[in-house]
């Protein structure tokens, strides 16, 4: 068994029980409980029960500072409110903490930044290894390409999806923006809806799509005169993200405190 001690939070929401799985099949790893919200029908409840991977003889609580205190990592695919509470404790507690919450607000960034000077934070809108090369890609083509080349975001998520555009979108249109030298905040177009006059040159415009069961899937299009490119990503198993979180988590032990992305953890 390894020693080093992961606690997922959230654990029994769909990306929970997903973490608790990829945790689980680790071998550098060991899962050692997980948390949910008071109330929760899943309390005291087997952590490998519920991800349908038999007992793990670990259940789920509503006590994320006992939790914490014994964990070397939590991983964290929860709610804003919830993720600015979980970086507080990994503060104080000097450990990893992997943070995949999306609909973050500019506070919530900041709690988290002010949390970072004493945890080791991994944060990111998406834990792939595909999307975060798609992310590098973008932000090179911006680079080479000059605002005679519009570009435009697309996403589709599942119809279950809270926040839009997706954190995974939002990467991606500021990596654009890092290529180009622009100001993601000043330059981004979330909305478009009655007579909005033409198309900003250099903006970056975001489209929304929400169904059924879809993983995730998103596309960066360049689009010139007579010319586009079109760069895409599909997810079909949300394994992938819980996989990517767990090689994180992995990758911030013995790391300096700091904010950190997948970026670093990948070497790309």
């Amino acid at each position: 068994m390894s020693d080093f001690k992961i606690a997922v939070m959230g654990a029994a929401g769909r990306m929970g029980r997903e973490l608790v799985r990829a945790a689980h099949a680790n071998s550098e790893c060991t899962v050692i409980g997980g948390i949910e919200q008071e109330g929760s029908p899943a309390l005291g409840q087997d952590l490998g029960t519920l991800a349908g991977i038999g007992e793990l003889g670990v259940k789920v609580s509503d006590d994320p500072l006992e939790l914490i205190a014994r964990a070397d990592a939590i991983l964290d695919f929860t709610a804003p409110k919830s993720s600015v509470g979980f970086a507080g404790l990994a503060a104080n507690a000097r450990i990893v903490h992997v943070l995949g919450t999306t609909g973050l607000s500019d506070e919530d960034e900041a709690a988290i930044a002010a949390a970072a000077r004493h945890a080791t934070i991994i944060k990111a809108g998406n834990m792939s290894l595909g999307v975060n090369l798609l992310v590098a890609l973008t932000r090179k083509v911006a680079q080479a390409l000059n605002e005679d080349f519009d570009i435009e975001i697309l996403e589709m998520h599942h119809k279950h999806k809270v926040d839009a555009p997706s954190g995974t979108a939002l990467m991606l249109g500021q990596a654009a923006a890092e290529g180009r030298g622009i100001s993601h905040k000043e330059r981004s177009v979330r909305v478009r809806d009655g007579h909005t006059g033409p198309r900003g040159r250099g903006d970056i415009g975001y489209a929304t799509l929400r169904g059924g069961n879809v993983v995730g899937e998103h596309t960066v299009l360049f689009v010139g005169e007579g010319e586009r490119i079109e760069l895409t990503h599909r997810a079909t198993d949300r394994g992938i993200f819980a996989r990517g979180a767990v090689r994180a988590a992995l990758w911030g032990k013995g790391k300096q405190p700091g904010l950190y992305s997948m970026i670093d953890v990948l070497g790309i």
